[in-house]
């Protein structure tokens, strides 16, 4: 694979004959670059007029490579052959390098160029472009080409040093000053033509602009550590290159460079990995007019009053600070009350179709770090994140809540890598290591390690908070004396949910497509569905929301397979207005405590509650879970299904009832949290309502299907 290097154009604030002048003195070696051996010249010719001179020069480089891989190449020493054409009357310089040694397994090419800068002509750019081609080299082409690069790395880093050492040394001499070349007299009688010269810098008088470092100003490498912060020579080649590349192909608004560096970043400045990621966010930006969302989108009210995340101040390395009370914010009660498009979009084409909300933190986050940078004077490309925990518990950490999660995830890792300094977890409850486990394999390594967890009170005192955050703007609710805005979040109002008829009419596909599920219950119809268990210790786990009528809800366990039987001829045909019934699962012929048992006490579930619980399996088999009509008055109900009673059922409204539910099976290699954080519950939210109902803990029954 061919390896190339782009410099940035780097700005001598001197004039091209005093740098010439420097330049020169690195010759026929240089004792700063010790593996720079020796060069001797073998051509050298000049234009009549003297403006232009091209030297040839062979170069002895004694690369820092094991002996080992010297004596099987058999060289001590690298030979390279170097062109230097100077041009001073346009005053230009143009270098060419190529190998000697090894050229017909390795070919090395170097062009460098300096020039005037185009808008001060008193100073002088440098740029350079190179490639390394590796085609054999004794089986040791990997080796070969890192010691190469870091070599070529190093000797890069050093040339401007170079040079301003050599400038110091002239001025050292009282060499400040070289007059530009001019042309020859035409003959001996001719008056001399006086020639201007150019200023001094030992003048008092003479003033020497100062660079600016500007966003426009793309490519001098002072711009490079004011905005985006020290890059080795090699990443300040890979943003150059790729910034070019958009110029050439991009037809549309071109990123920023702090944003493109990010993409290097996130894939270890490889450059093809990092043009592919841009490519695709570039695109996905341009489809959802994600550049204008600061200026278009208004956040609902009910996101305004509830959504208890914002902005606040700054960390101690001028970041911008975001804080998220993620224990205090009802996240399934802001879906029901405004869709998952505006919050947490669940579909399958998530990726297409992203949170708005989170799109304009990122958005925001992106923004405030361009301010503290010209704030600070210093590079800022990312911000920190504090996340509270306090209050936080099945019904945030619930798998359909977590697969949004991991949704987000992974919509601001493929357009917004990078972006993310710091994130502090404080007051991590019991559960956490579920949710930790559940989240964590799908987040980048790098950007784990910048995750910091405190439980309990250890983010007070020395090694918390203070280490990261002035005092002064600590939160008021973490122990403080600023006071945050950040909303307090708490529960969403039932009477605000929208009903599932309205969220299907607005095509989203919350109930209907990929995580719930929709399902009637009758009176003499129970729903049933059966989950097989190949391996003891996984666990179920359930979520759904009674939004008519009460259930009933139970969970038995068979070793034998339920027989679902075929659909009846009468309901699939002569009765086709009358709906689905529900299909019975448990044979009416078994008899419970003998071919099934109960492993889950039944529990009554009524209109508008939100149930969430799981169950960790004990033996394989067949689980069945089953919701079932509850009546007020007691009594007890057949589980077999008549055909006069679901005619009945279907026909009176007061006999149905309705849930949305989901489930799913984490398989016990899986799962490596805490199994007594997995409880069957009421939805509590933490300590917000009182009218929050209590837990119901999950209990086995010690029946045994045999």
């Amino acid at each position: 694979m061919v390896q190339e290097y782009q410099s940035p154009v780097r700005v001598y604030k001197h004039p091209f004959e005093l740098i010439m002048a420097a330049y020169m003195r690195r010759f026929p070696k240089c004792p700063l670059i010790p593996v720079f051996v020796d060069s001797e010249v073998i051509g050298e010719n000049h234009s009549d007029d003297g403006a232009v001179s091209v030297t040839e020069r062979r170069c002895v480089i004694d690369i820092e490579a094991p002996r080992l891989l010297k004596r099987i190449a058999g060289v001590d020493y690298l030979y390279f052959l170097q062109k230097n054409t100077l041009n001073r009357r346009d005053r230009t310089l143009q270098i060419e390098v190529h190998n000697e040694t090894f050229s017909s397994r390795v070919v090395v090419r170097e062009c460098c160029n300096y020039t005037v800068h185009p808008e001060n002509e008193d100073w002088t750019c440098f740029e350079q472009t190179a490639s390394l081609d590796i085609k054999s080299f004794f089986g040791f082409e990997s080796t070969a080409e890192k010691i190469a690069m870091k070599q070529y790395a190093s000797s890069i880093k050093k040339g401007k040093e170079i040079i301003e050492y050599y400038l110091r040394e002239l001025e050292e001499e009282g060499v400040t000053y070289i007059p530009r070349w001019t042309p020859p007299v035409v003959s001996s009688t001719a008056m001399a033509v006086p020639v201007k010269a150019g200023p001094d810098s030992r003048d008092p008088s003479y003033t020497s602009e100062q660079v600016v470092g500007t966003p426009d100003d793309k490519l001098d490498a002072d711009y490079i550590r004011r905005y985006l912060g020290e890059l080795t020579p090699l990443q300040e080649s890979c943003l150059i290159r790729l910034r070019q590349w958009l110029q050439e192909t991009h037809k549309g608004k071109i990123p920023k460079d702090q944003h493109v560096l990010r993409f290097l970043r996130a894939r270890d400045f490889n450059l093809d990995k990092a043009r592919e990621l841009l490519c695709h966010s570039l695109t996905w930006r341009k489809q959802h007019k994600v550049d204008f969302l600061l200026d278009t989108w208004e956040r609902p009210q009910l996101l305004q009053d509830y959504y208890s995340g914002g902005w606040h101040h700054h960390d101690k390395d001028g970041r911008p600070l975001y804080v998220l009370r993620l224990g205090q914010m009802d996240t399934k009660g802001l879906v029901r009350a405004l869709g998952e498009e505006v919050l947490l979009r669940q579909s399958d084409s998530y990726l297409l179709n992203p949170p708005t909300q989170i799109l304009s933190i990122n958005e925001e986050g992106l923004r405030r770090c361009e301010e503290n940078t010209r704030f600070f004077g210093r590079p800022i490309s990312c911000w920190t994140c504090l996340v509270d925990m306090e209050g936080l518990n099945m019904r945030h950490l619930w798998r359909p809540g977590v697969k949004a999660l991991l949704r987000i995830i992974e919509v601001v890792e493929a357009n917004y890598p990078e972006t993310l300094g710091r994130l502090l977890i404080l007051r991590v409850p019991r559960v956490f290591p579920v949710l930790w486990t559940l989240v964590s394999p799908l987040i980048d390594e790098n950007t784990r390690k910048k995750f910091l967890i405190f439980a309990g009170n250890d983010y007070q005192g020395p090694g918390g908070l203070v280490d990261y955050m002035d005092k002064e703007i600590i939160p008021d609710f973490l122990g403080g004396e600023c006071m945050c805005e950040v909303p307090e979040g708490g529960l969403v109002p039932k009477s605000l949910y929208r009903t599932a008829e309205e969220m299907e009419s607005e095509e989203n596909h919350l109930l209907t497509d990929s995580i719930y599920k929709s399902a009637s219950i009758f009176k003499a119809a129970p729903f049933e569905m059966v989950i097989e268990i190949t391996e003891a210790s996984s666990v179920i786990t359930w979520d759904f929301d009674v939004s008519k009528g009460d259930v009933i809800f139970t969970i038995y366990h068979s070793r034998r397979a339920p027989q679902v039987p075929k659909k009846d001829t009468l309901g699939a045909h002569t009765l086709p207005s009358l709906g689905t019934v529900n299909i019975q699962v448990i044979d009416k012929s078994w008899m419970l405590g003998k071919d099934y048992s109960m492993v889950e006490r039944a529990l009554t579930c009524s209109e508008g509650e939100s149930i969430q619980g799981s169950h960790v399996t004990r033996w394989p088999g067949f689980y069945i879970l089953q919701w079932r009509f509850h009546s007020p008055p007691a009594g007890t109900a057949s589980n077999i299904s008549r055909v006069d009673d679901v005619l009945a059922s279907l026909q009176v409204s007061s006999h149905k009832c309705k849930i949305m539910y989901y489930t799913e099976v984490l398989a016990s290699h899986d799962f490596r949290g805490s199994m007594t954080s997995l409880e069957s519950c009421h939805s509590g939210f933490s300590q917000l309502s009182a009218a929050t109902t209590a837990s119901s803990q999950s209990q086995t029954s010690s029946s045994i299907s045999r």
